[in-house]
């Protein structure tokens, strides 16, 4: 289980690349790009036909992310999860966010294996702040039920 400590050491990454950018602006990963980017975070979106994503630059994979990228969100297929944490591995990023949707079981061993801060099961925009309110309700509910990281 994802302890708070965890979810603070990702947090306090300020390079933060985001693996799910979609060209629908309905998909999880834009939503979670367009609140981290209020919130003084470098993002990096990561798309692999993409040119640019809100003004910003996409680029194709996490190997072609600049070096100062320490953390990784992916709000992928879990399909595509396993090679987006293997080249996070080659990349030597340490911190893997797995949106809720995204984990499989060979990316949750690989993270394991090379003792990686890997948080899963989790929703991020539930964590950083400042939050919006749906967020603080679903976290209030969340600890209410015990179900908020320790």
């Amino acid at each position: 289980m994802t302890t708070l400590n965890e979810v603070k050491e990702f947090l306090g990454q300020k390079h933060i690349a985001i693996a799910g950018i979609s060209r629908k602006p309905q998909k999880f990963g834009n939503a979670i790009f367009k609140e981290l980017s209020k919130k003084n975070y470098h993002l990096y979106p990561i798309h692999r036909e993409m040119v640019n994503y809100e003004g910003m630059k996409c680029y194709p994979d996490v190997n072609a992310l600049p070096p100062e990228v320490s953390a990784l969100i992916i709000c992928t297929q879990p399909a595509q999860t396993t090679g987006l944490v293997k080249a996070a591995i080659a990349r030597n990023i340490r911190q893997i966010w797995l949106q809720q949707g995204a984990q499989n079981e060979e990316s949750i061993r690989l993270a394991a294996e090379n003792n990686l801060n890997l948080i899963q099961k989790e929703c991020v925009l539930m964590f950083a702040e400042p939050s919006v309110f749906i967020h603080r309700f679903h976290r209030g509910i969340n600890k209410f039920f015990g179900k908020f990281p320790k």
